[in-house]
């Protein structure tokens, strides 16, 4: 048997709040990914990453020149926006962890995608959204988002919604409320177990995209 192809796998936490959930979102659903099988029957293998973007401290998009253009026609001036380039650079393909706030994606998620083109050009993302509808705005503007940028988006999209539980406060369900204080609710932890099936399914069809044959051009 010849030696397995490795694909690398970042799983990125979008959030970047002085006070998020986002790192634990990720984890739980790295937890879940991770119970996969690291081979597929093509015989690549697959490695997964964690990327928190809070940690590049990006400022709204401070380049002179346009991200479409590194590194072919251009190059960056600033530091975190070199590092936060060959960060991305590095995967072949990218789990995204969001949050939706006010029917949206976060803005600081936007504003990294703004910093990125070549990096993630051709690659495969799979969006996994929460919130207290399950972040299903956010997921479907990323989408349109990355697809004009030629990304490929898996087909299944995961959406985690917050579980409406007493007491209600001023509106907002008690693990809406614990979520804005940077905890996670157990309840809706245990109801996020349920999409454990949309999570993995979701995952294979990102490492299958990965493991597919790559196409060799007739002359």
């Amino acid at each position: 048997m010849t030696d397995p192809t490795t694909k690398s796998i970042a799983i990125i936490t979008g959030s970047t709040r002085a006070v998020r959930i986002g790192p634990q979102v990720t984890k739980f659903v790295k937890d879940i990914l991770e119970e996969q099988p690291s081979h597929s029957s093509q015989n690549t293998k697959f490695t997964l990453t964690e990327v928190d973007i809070a940690s590049f401290k990006l400022p709204v998009f401070d380049e002179e020149v346009i991200p479409a253009t590194v590194p072919f026609m251009a190059q960056f001036a600033h530091e975190h926006s070199k590092a936060w380039s060959a960060e991305i650079a590095k995967y072949d393909g990218y789990v995204l962890v969001t949050a939706c706030y006010n029917a949206g994606p976060p803005g600081g998620v936007k504003n990294a995608i703004d910093y990125l083109y070549n990096e993630i050009k051709g690659k495969p993302f799979l969006i996994i959204s929460y919130g207290i509808m399950g972040g299903d705005k956010a997921s479907d503007s990323l989408k349109i988002t990355l697809e004009s940028m030629y990304v490929h988006i898996v087909e299944t999209r995961p959406m985690l919604s917050f579980t409406k539980n007493e007491p209600i406060t001023a509106g907002m369900p008690w693990d809406m409320i614990q979520a804005s204080q940077g905890k996670l609710g157990e309840d809706s932890v245990r109801d996020w177990v349920q999409k454990k099936e949309d999570i993995e399914k979701g995952f294979g069809e990102l490492k299958n995209f990965l493991a597919r044959p790559v196409e060799i051009p007739t002359v």
